[in-house]
C-alpha cells in the first residue's frame, strides 16, 4: 500500500496537469499544469514524472489517486483515467474521479450556490449546480442554453457562474458581467485534488460522458471487474 501523498491528473481540456498534495494538511508539494491542445497520451507521463521530481516524492509515498473524469474532450477524458487506472493496480493505492464541473465551482462554493457551465458546442451546455460547500444541487447534464433559466432558478441565493460557458448563461439570463467568477475551461487541479483528497473511495473513476451515444453506463473489466467494485462514478 501506498504512503500519504495524493497523486491528481486531469486531461480532459487544453491543459494536461498533474498535482502532488499531502493528504494529513493538505499542503500542495507540486503542481505542473502546461496548456497544450492535444496530444494529451504523449505528454501525460513526462508531467506526471515532472509533478513527482519537484514534490522530492517516491512512488512508495502516493496513498491516493485522483482524477478528472470530465466532461470535456472525449479523448482526453481517456486518457488520465486510463493512467489512473494503471497507477492504482501497479501502485495498490485507490483512486477516486472528480468532474470538471465540480472542480471549477470548489474554489468559490464557500461564498454561495455555484452553477457550472461547461461549452459542449452543437448548440448545448453541460451544467451543474452547487450550494455551499458543494452540496451538489442538480447533477452534471446536457442541456439547450434556454433551459439554463429553470436550473438557475433553483439556486437558493444570488447565483456566481464560472466555466466556459458562463457567458453563454450571463447572456441567457441577462447577467452582467459581474456574476461570471470564473470562464476557465478546464478542472483548476488544485480545486480537483482537494475535491479528491477529501473524497470517500467507492467506485471505480469512469469517464463522464453525458451527450448521445456516450452517456451510457460502463462497467470496469479485468482486475477492477474481477474485485467486485462498483460501477458509480463518485
Amino acid at each position: 500500500m501506498g504512503g500519504g501523498l495524493l497523486l491528481a491528473m486531469d486531461t480532459a481540456g487544453e491543459r494536461c496537469s498533474a498535482a502532488v498534495l499531502r493528504l494529513d494538511d493538505g499542503a500542495f508539494l507540486s503542481v505542473v499544469d502546461p496548456v497544450i491542445g492535444r496530444g494529451h497520451a504523449e505528454v501525460l507521463m513526462g508531467t506526471v514524472a515532472e509533478a513527482m521530481r519537484a514534490a522530492g516524492a517516491a512512488w512508495s509515498d502516493v496513498g491516493k489517486l485522483g482524477v478528472g473524469i470530465g466532461p470535456g474532450s472525449f479523448t482526453g477524458i481517456r486518457v488520465a483515467v486510463a493512467a489512473a487506472r494503471g497507477f492504482e493496480l501497479s501502485l495498490d493505492v485507490p483512486s477516486v474521479g472528480v468532474t470538471t464541473l465540480e472542480a471549477q465551482a470548489e474554489p468559490f462554493w464557500s461564498e454561495g450556490p455555484v452553477l457550472a457551465v461547461h461549452d459542449a458546442k452543437r448548440g448545448e451546455v453541460y451544467a451543474a449546480l452547487f450550494g455551499i460547500g458543494g452540496a451538489v444541487l442538480v447533477e452534471p447534464q446536457a442541456m439547450a442554453p434556454d433551459a439554463l433559466p429553470a436550473l438557475a432558478a433553483r439556486a437558493p441565493g444570488a447565483l456566481r457562474l464560472v466555466g466556459s460557458g458562463s457567458a453563454i448563461v450571463a447572456d441567457a439570463m441577462g447577467f452582467d458581467a459581474g456574476r461570471i467568477a470564473g470562464s476557465e475551461g478546464c478542472a483548476p487541479i488544485r480545486a480537483l485534488a482537494r475535491i479528491a483528497a477529501g473524497r470517500a473511495v467507492s467506485a471505480p473513476p469512469l469517464p463522464l460522458y453525458l451527450r448521445g451515444a456516450d452517456a451510457k453506463a460502463q462497467v470496469p473489466s479485468g482486475l477492477r471487474g474481477a474485485r467486485g467494485i462498483g460501477t458509480v462514478n463518485p
